[in-house]
């Protein structure tokens, strides 16, 4: 039986692209034109994936967002241009419960192939997440609850860096990042470096939305920002988040600009390998949470063997059982466990 996905979006040049791209995947394709009609289609049929524009007549795109996955949960991709307007909007809509956004075809210098197999990528991954992980995210109210409640459990905090946690994630985790940050007390002991892939005005923004969650320091990462206890770094989009220890003793961030080879900049396994350059394997603790593909699965690898400690989000609560998949496979996971222990593993780290 063919899946069924519904192209929202009041440009009929990009609804002809979309359509274009997707009519290979024996998909039935549905067409809405503004966000109201997306409403009240998603609430009459089950589509296993919506990719959403944002902005629409009508209705737009995050008040869409918002109503669908309210009533009737469902795999949204927003689709969206690169300007910082659309960013934080898009971030936003993932904190509403959508799972991933794409850039629209031709965007930031990206040819249309290219841009096209990202966007058959995303569609064929959402469309098999089971409908039962599509959840509405935990408001941030209710987190930052958890995070007085964690604030007593540690001793005040010093200025020295003992131990690292880093996590990765793709797919799906906007909303996971934001818990965590979110949940962490005032008085936490590491400082915590996170990769999401996005790219940079979409770091841009998340950065922001991160800062506006918690009261503790998010940095968005750039070269020669110190890292400190207690302090966020999220990777900025478009270079890769290095580490390295200074003669003065002192640790910072690096702006790697070079690809790599790798397919994602900013990745989770340039900044795992970074780090096992810089700290001892013992003071990391690695964590891989939801995300299509491998990134991360072999720094995780390289981490466990070396005697470092390695977490990765469990098939039960993944939004995508990607990347923490391929790290247990290859044998590079100390343990796997739901996002909420992880959590818990997280706030309790010393």
């Amino acid at each position: 039986m063919s899946k069924k996905i519904l192209i929202v979006d009041d440009s009929a040049l990009v609804r002809k692209q979309l359509r274009g791209l997707i009519e290979d995947l024996d998909f039935e394709i549905d067409i809405a034109k503004n966000g109201q009609e997306a409403i009240d289609k998603a609430l009459a049929t089950n589509y296993d994936v919506i990719t959403m524009d944002i902005n629409m007549p009508v209705l737009d795109g995050i008040s869409a967002v918002k109503e669908i996955m309210l009533k009737n949960p469902t795999a949204i991709l927003m689709v969206s241009s690169l300007t910082s307007e659309n960013a934080s909007i898009t971030v936003e809509a993932m904190e509403l419960g959508a799972i991933d956004f794409v850039l629209k075809p031709g965007t930031m210098n990206v040819g249309v192939a290219q841009s096209g197999d990202d966007i058959i990528s995303k569609i064929k991954s959402l469309s098999r997440i089971p409908r039962r992980r599509l959840k509405i995210p935990i408001p941030v109210k209710e987190v930052k609850r958890e995070r007085r409640k964690a604030i007593a459990e540690l001793p005040p905090c010093s200025t020295e860096i003992d131990k690292i946690v880093m996590i990765g994630v793709s797919t799906g985790g906007p909303g996971l990042v934001e818990r965590i940050v979110s949940s962490l007390p005032l008085n936490y002991h590491q400082p915590v470096m996170i990769v999401q892939h996005m790219p940079e005005q979409f770091t841009r923004a998340f950065a922001e939305r991160l800062a506006r969650v918690t009261e503790l320091p998010v940095h968005e990462s750039s070269t020669n920002d110190e890292i400190l206890p207690g302090h966020i770094y999220l990777a900025r989009g478009g270079v890769h988040m290095h580490m390295r220890k200074k003669v003065s003793g002192k640790y910072v961030t690096v702006d790697f600009k070079e690809k790599n080879g790798r397919f994602f900049q900013p990745a989770v396994d340039e900044m795992f390998e970074s780090a096992m350059k810089v700290f001892k394997p013992e003071k990391i603790f690695a964590v891989l949470l939801t995300g299509i593909g491998d990134d991360g699965a072999e720094g995780m690898v390289q981490i466990k063997k070396a005697g470092g400690y390695t977490v990765a989000e469990s098939e039960e609560s993944c939004t995508v059982y990607g990347m923490p998949k391929v790290a247990y496979e290859r044998g590079g996971v100390s343990e796997m466990m739901h996002f909420d222990d992880i959590l818990q593993k997280i706030l309790t780290y010393k």
